[in-house]
């Protein structure tokens, strides 16, 4: 045995074994497996093992497998494996505990190792060992794994082939996922929820929910897997109505549910909704560790809040990079560029190395607040100073800080000397500025660069479109429509969402849907009054077609950010802030809208757009008209 070994140093015979009677024995053996049972800590365990080693038990096949088990279960995978090569002809039980251990760890290749030891020695496997090596296992030897259950007679086993399902699901076969269920004898609640897993992973949510419905029995797991599925694939008012119903039918949320959910309340802007929550976890004493604290952080910044985004950050206990990055990333987006190049030097400056993410944040920090000198230093740090190779989201970054600035060329050669290939968000972002200072030459060049090959998405033909209007070049516009009709491309639609009393309400451009529609319109006829009155002149350059002046001023009239501005003044108290998410970049006439309205209403209006947040207050704003 090496002297590494951790039970190197321990007699390799056991002391005499003292004389007692079978019924004494017996009543030592239970004792002793409770306590293995219940041990809590390493402490405690290597305490009962010198017990055993005393008593010449060391050898009882029972106290030997617990005693593996529970050094497996604590992470001591090398206690475990000493334990287990001091054991004589182990069995297919002590072979299966090994196997299972490290395939929890994700050491799949050593659990593959000891399958392999197991054959050779002539032990046979049985149901649990497939169950247990088939956890997370790699497709490829998951389907030799396959090929020998087969021949062992334990295919039709419920655990193995479940085991089987999620192995096919993890690499997206969702053909073999199917057939592999579809064929099971019964169905457990593990099986049902493994295949909701894979429908989920792969964005078939109706799939997965039609599963979900068919379950008599619902846990915490199987309910977090259908939250999670509607949060991470954009859904968020999906996860939230799931969420209620799982709170309905009494089933207790966990740290699980509760991350996913935050998430979803992140992406809607439900500020009520994710108060509510945040309560509903302390309340319950869900730990509020980093995890959920950084949860917390990311769904207060998302929702408007960044003062509660700060009070739940200063209050997380051992914060890691995950969650100094969150609170960076929530400063940049509201325009607060300091204040996260100043968190930025603290997280160092108490020994946390930055990841990608951490600069994802400093640069989009820079961008906003058109620091060129700054961005460049840190983009090079990158690579010079932590080792960190730019991906295409710093690539992003730099072409936004620069194109922003109007250094449009230095852009374009950064670009175009990129190691990594430009995708089709990066050449919008530069096309984008091009729009925004007028380079109508190189947007067009751009343009059809990206349409040439392929690359061009909805958001390119509209910049480009948009181009072509700002010099009233009409015929460029419908050619641009016309190359839209062809490809299939449609204009993602603008939508503005906002919450009153825990309920989210949407609003696209023009909508006429909502209940208190009549009442919305009625508003929004008082607010062109004001607007009117305080010398507001419709910024209807930037409308897309060419119209009649009047039918342009009534097309942005009825934009969907203004629209939830109508419904957030008659639906909440005077003076109380008025709190908007939209999906799209705000226009050029909606800003200038809001920040009037600010003024005239004396309501601090807070508008999340793609780029950014905006802060609307007493005619101002807080992007200073740069975003």
């Amino acid at each position: 045995m090496s002297s590494t070994t951790p039970f190197a140093t321990l007699p390799s015979t056991p002391p005499p074994q003292p004389t007692t009677t079978n019924t004494r024995e017996s009543l030592t053996v239970d004792r002793l497996a409770f306590l293995i049972d219940k041990s809590k800590s390493i402490n405690q365990l290597l305490q009962i093992h010198a017990v055993l080693l005393r008593n010449g038990l060391h050898q009882h096949h029972v106290l030997n497998f617990k005693l593996q088990r529970s050094y497996s279960s604590l992470r001591r995978l090398d206690y475990s494996l000493a334990l287990f090569e001091r054991t004589h002809n182990p069995s297919v039980f002590f072979w299966t505990a090994i196997i299972h251990s490290h395939a929890q760890c994700g050491l799949h290749n050593k659990a593959l190792f000891f399958y392999a030891q197991m054959l050779s020695h002539g032990v046979e496997p049985n149901c649990f060992t497939f169950s247990s090596i088939l956890k997370s296992c790699p497709v490829e030897p998951g389907k030799s794994l396959h090929c020998q259950l087969i021949k062992f007679g334990f295919d039709s086993d419920l655990y193995v082939r479940t085991g089987l399902v999620d192995i096919y699901a993890n690499v997206g076969d969702l053909k073999s996922a199917e057939q592999l269920f579809d064929t099971m004898p019964e169905k457990s609640l593990v099986s049902l929820t493994t295949m909701i897993t894979c429908y989920a992973k792969l964005g078939e949510l109706d799939k997965a929910r039609v599963l979900f419905k068919e379950m008599e029995d619902r846990d915490v797991v199987c309910w977090n897997v259908m939250i999670g599925g509607y949060t991470q694939n954009g859904m968020p008012n999906e996860a939230l109505f799931l969420f209620r119903q799982m709170l309905a039918a009494k089933v207790k949320p966990n740290e699980v549910t509760v991350l996913s959910v935050l998430s979803a309340c992140g992406q809607l802007g439900a500020l009520e909704s994710g108060r509510w929550l945040h309560s509903y976890i302390e309340t319950n004493r869900i730990d509020i560790n980093v995890h959920v604290g950084t949860a917390l952080v990311d769904m207060y910044s998302k929702c408007g809040s960044l003062e509660d985004a700060r009070l739940v950050f200063d209050r997380i206990k051992n914060r890691d990079v995950v969650a100094w990055n969150s609170m960076i990333v929530g400063y940049a987006m509201h325009g607060f560029s300091r204040d996260a190049l100043q968190l930025f030097r603290e997280m160092c400056a108490v020994g946390h190395h930055p990841s990608d993410i951490t600069f994802i944040g400093v640069l989009s920090a820079c961008g906003h607040a058109g620091l060129v000198n700054e961005g460049w230093r840190f983009f090079r740090s990158m690579k010079d100073k932590y080792r960190i190779e730019p991906k295409i989201e710093h690539y992003g970054c730099m072409v936004n800080l620069l194109g922003r600035a109007g250094n449009l060329e230095e852009a374009y050669t950064l670009v175009k000397n990129m190691k990594i290939e430009p995708d089709p968000v990066l050449w919008g972002t530069l096309l984008g500025a091009c729009r925004l200072h007028g380079n109508i030459a190189l947007g067009e060049e751009i343009a059809e660069f990206l349409v040439a090959k392929n690359l061009a998405n909805s958001g390119t033909y509209i910049l480009l479109s948009n181009i072509y209007a700002a010099t009233g070049n009409w015929d460029g516009v419908a050619s641009v429509r016309t190359l839209m009709k062809q490809s299939g491309v449609q204009k993602e639609p603008g939508c503005s969402s906002i919450e009153v009393n825990n309920k989210v309400h949407e609003f696209l451009a023009g909508d006429r849907r909502h209940p208190k529609s009549k009442e919305v319109y009625v508003m929004l006829e008082e607010m062109n009054g004001w607007l009117r009155a305080h010398g507001y002149t419709p910024q209807t350059d930037i409308v897309l077609h060419d119209l009649a002046t009047r039918q342009k001023e009534q097309s942005l009239e009825v934009h969907s950010e203004k629209l939830a501005i109508a419904f957030g003044l008659i639906s909440t108290k005077p003076g109380s802030t008025i709190k908007i998410v939209k999906n799209l970049r705000a226009c050029l006439d909606c800003h200038a809208v809001t920040k009037l309205i600010s003024k005239i209403t004396g309501r601090k209006i807070v508008m999340r757009d793609r780029n950014r947040f905006h802060h609307f207050e007493n005619g101002s704003c807080s992007c200073g008209d740069y975003w």
